[in-house]
């Protein structure tokens, strides 16, 4: 079929009309992103997800959904994520547990390789466990809790929200440094694991601050010890476990991670909206309210965290001799 000049310039024109939605359609995000959480609602990696996304869907103009995958110290959401198309439409808030912990507690029967199968994104919070106990139990110190134990061998129980999580490895550490019989009850995830706490099935837990503090500003459990290093000054009455059991730790972390292959432009502007939300007011003062500390790294640094996180867990993992059966 020849054209004439008149019909031409029409033709280009509706070429360019016919364009425009398929540009505009390859334009990120242009809909919803889902957040894969891969611990149960309540818990601190939920909440913090949640006042992440709350912030990061104003700054990217598209609803960021919270997607709770729980199970399994985290792998299954987290595999779920690993195996998702990488695309920027499905992200993941990791953890401790999910990118470094489960390393050497599941080997090679880890589903996943969090540095292979994952970009990392954005690290945005440290914490660190606390201690609590049911307010029935005749403790008001780390020294007393010990000595009860001691004197009632397998008699009290602590619970944690599963094999490899930060609430499991410091039970464990804490009844190898202190020498104390307690029976290990483990649940599906940390909210579960409190639940039981409030109800007195187990007598002690070391918690997340994120779940702990609000339970123990209403009474209805009882703060002993925070796992810093030394007090922290958001709480300068609460003792560390380490005053007791010196060198006694355990920090935690989480971050948000996209599948390997998330274009590195699509990164960045994740990047970019994580980064306001942490610097968001209310968000910040959110997070010390719970007991955590925003702590901003970019793609490459949280990459090279993660790797020496991976090293550092190892090594603690093994040499304390926990395994997750």
């Amino acid at each position: 079929m020849r054209l004439t000049r008149r019909q031409i310039p029409a033709l280009l024109l509706g070429s360019a009309a016919l364009a425009r939605p398929a540009l505009a359609q390859a334009a990120w995000p242009n809909k919803p992103i889902r957040l894969i959480v891969g611990f149960a609602p309540g818990g601190a990696t939920d909440i913090m997800a949640r006042l992440i996304a709350a912030r990061m869907q104003v700054e990217l103009g598209q609803p960021v959904v919270v997607e709770n995958r729980a199970g399994a110290s985290g792998i299954i959401g987290t595999e779920v994520a690993a195996r998702a198309t990488p695309d920027g439409y499905t992200l993941l808030m990791g953890s401790i547990t999910t990118h470094a912990v489960n390393v050497p507690m599941y080997g090679a029967r880890l589903s996943y390789d969090p540095v292979r199968d994952f970009a990392p994104v954005t690290r945005v919070s440290t914490g660190y466990n606390v201690l609590v106990v049911h307010p029935s139990v005749p403790a008001n110190s780390v020294a007393e809790l010990i000595a009860l134990a001691k004197s009632r061998p397998g008699a009290l129980a602590y619970g944690h929200g599963g094999n490899g999580t930060s609430t499991h490895l410091a039970g464990e550490m804490f009844k190898a440094q202190a020498g104390i019989d307690v029976l290990t009850v483990p649940f599906r995830s940390t909210s579960p694991a409190t639940a039981s706490l409030l109800g007195n099935e187990i007598q002690m837990m070391f918690d997340t601050s994120t779940s702990a503090l609000p339970l123990a500003r209403k009474g209805s459990v009882r703060l002993l010890a925070t796992c810093a290093p030394q007090r922290r000054p958001a709480m300068p009455d609460v003792p560390a476990v380490a005053e007791t059991l010196p060198g006694f730790q355990m920090s935690t972390w989480s971050g948000v991670f996209a599948p390997a292959g998330t274009p590195p432009e699509i990164v960045a502007k994740i990047d970019v909206a994580t980064r306001a939300a942490m610097q968001d007011p209310q968000t910040v003062a959110r997070f010390e309210q719970l007991g955590n500390e925003p702590f901003y790294a970019g793609p490459d640094e949280f990459a090279d965290f993660v790797r020496a996180e991976i090293v550092n867990w190892t090594r603690i993992v093994r040499n304390a001799g926990i395994s997750a059966e």
